[in-house]
C-alpha cells in the first residue's frame, strides 16, 4: 500500500537569521504567492542534500546580496499553513562583508522592534527568543 498524500513529508525551508550589533535583517513578503504581506528573514526551500546551515546562505545571497556565514541552528519548527506542512530551520547568520547594503525590499531593523503577529504564524518563537536576547 503506498503512503497517502497526507502523510508526506514537510517541504524544508531554510531561513536566514542575519543578525548585526542590535539589528536583524528583515524583508516584506509581496506578490500573489503564500503569506502576502507578513515581514520574513530571507530563506526558501533547501535542496535535496543541501544542509539548512547552506541553504540559508544561499537564499539569503539569491534574495538580498549579501553573503552570510552560518552560524548555528536557533531552531527548528514544523508547522501546518492551509498550503501544507512545513519544516523550517531558522538559522543564525553573520555577514561577511558589513559595509554593504541589503537589496530591497530587505531592510535592518532594530530587534526591539520585531513584531511577532507582523510575521508568519511559524515564525513567533523564534521572534520571541530574538526580541528578548541579551
Amino acid at each position: 500500500m503506498s503512503p497517502s498524500r497526507s502523510h508526506s513529508s514537510p517541504r524544508r525551508i531554510a531561513i536566514a537569521v542575519v543578525l548585526d550589533q542590535e539589528k536583524v535583517l528583515v524583508g516584506r513578503r509581496e506578490g500573489t504567492g503564500e503569506l502576502d504581506g507578513y515581514c520574513e528573514f530571507p530563506g526558501g526551500k533547501q535542496q535535496p542534500g543541501e544542509t539548512a546551515e547552506a541553504a540559508a546562505a544561499r537564499e539569503c545571497r539569491e534574495e538580498t546580496g549579501l553573503e552570510v556565514t552560518p552560524v548555528r541552528c536557533l531552531e527548528t519548527v514544523r508547522h501546518r499553513y492551509e498550503f501544507g506542512e512545513l519544516r523550517l530551520s531558522f538559522i543564525e547568520c553573520r555577514l561577511c562583508r558589513p559595509e554593504e547594503n541589503p537589496r530591497p525590499p530587505f531592510q535592518w531593523l532594530a530587534r526591539r522592534e520585531l513584531d511577532p503577529a507582523r510575521f508568519p504564524p511559524a515564525n513567533r518563537s523564534v521572534i520571541a527568543r530574538l526580541k528578548n536576547r541579551k
